[in-house]
């Protein structure tokens, strides 16, 4: 996050604040100016306060909470609304929609249930990002402090345990007690879309998300390859929900892919690791995708009830606008 106020501090945020909270001006006294100088003003002040015209400095902390909040909100949202839209329209198959598990209105369900998601977690998350900009992580600027290859091993580090911290907490709210408090409003999208993505109670989200923040304070991380693995994991996070029931590849073997994350969400007590599958291995809790297992099939079977596919599950032209047609 201080990566990000320093970029944004000089090109927005000093102008924004200067303009808010300007530095109070200091009128200079009579006798030593003179008459002549009753009508102009010292920038003594504004300067003395490092602010660039603010009476907020830079390291003022209500000055940092506002920007770190605007910064998460703009930063989340954004993410959300470019990769989601993008994972929607061209990865997601739209046939999906018409599973008999597929809810009314979903995609719109989804998309409210995380834009009001969204600015809780934020909240929640306030405390970690403010005390890394305030100095308190491990977070470093230069690499030369830690080296190159340091740069790669925090890396598979920071992998290593966001999956296996992440694979704990999810499979915890799972159990019971926690379950329909925390995680149950996710498990609502039965067949997900990449709009699900953030949809969740808040707190879910935020307990989720712990191990990333967690991370930067009991390991060194370069600033700028955080701040790029961070965006990494919202845009993964995107990704696994998009229905892709790809199977037969060596790689889902290891990788936690959205055919894994499309199980769980039909099965709900399988595959709860984040990036791969040894955890779930590992503690037997994998399920391995399956063509059969592909929720396309019993949409499919739908479609070919309404007509709109053919017995090979090609579309049938104009059928769909028929059927339209017919909702209305």
């Amino acid at each position: 996050m201080d990566t990000a106020l320093d970029i944004l501090d000089p090109l927005v945020f000093d102008k924004a604040y200067a303009y808010f909270v300007p530095a109070r001006s200091v009128q200079p006294n009579a006798t030593a100016h003179g008459a002549l100088g009753l009508g102009r003003f010292s920038s003594d002040f504004a300067a003395a306060s490092g602010s660039h015209g603010s009476a907020w400095a830079r390291d003022n902390i209500l000055r940092q909470c506002i920007s770190i909040m605007i910064i998460t909100q703009i930063g989340a949202t954004s993410l959300y609304w470019i990769f989601s839209a993008l994972s929607y329209y061209f990865i997601f198959d739209r046939r999906l929609e018409y599973h008999p598990r597929f809810l009314k209105n979903q995609v719109r369900q989804e998309i409210v249930s995380s834009m009001k998601a969204v600015p809780w977690i934020n909240v929640l998350t306030l405390p970690f990002f403010l005390a890394e900009v305030r100095g308190y992580s491990l977070l470093y600027t230069d690499v030369d402090e830690y080296g190159w290859a340091w740069m790669g091993i925090s890396t598979v580090l920071f992998m290593i345990w966001n999956d296996f911290l992440i694979y704990w907490i999810h499979r915890l709210e799972h159990h019971p007690s926690v379950y329909k408090y925390i995680h149950k409003p996710h498990h609502k999208w039965i067949v997900p879309t990449p709009w699900a993505a953030l949809a969740f109670h808040p707190v879910d989200g935020w307990v989720q998300s712990l191990p990333y923040h967690v991370f930067v304070f009991v390991c060194p991380v370069q600033k700028y390859l955080y701040m790029v693995l961070f965006v990494l994991v919202q845009i993964w996070t995107i990704l696994i929900h998009d229905g892709d029931m790809i199977t037969g590849h060596w790689l889902e073997k290891y990788i936690n892919s959205p055919a894994h994350h499309t199980l769980h969400h039909i099965y709900f007590t399988v595959n709860y690791g984040q990036y791969f599958t040894w955890a779930d291995s590992y503690f037997k809790s994998h399920r391995p995708p399956q063509p059969d297992l592909d929720p396309l099939h019993d949409a499919l079977r739908v479609m070919r009830e309404k007509g709109l596919v053919d017995e090979k599950g090609q579309p049938i032209p104009g059928a769909k606008e028929k059927d339209k047609k017919k909702d209305q």
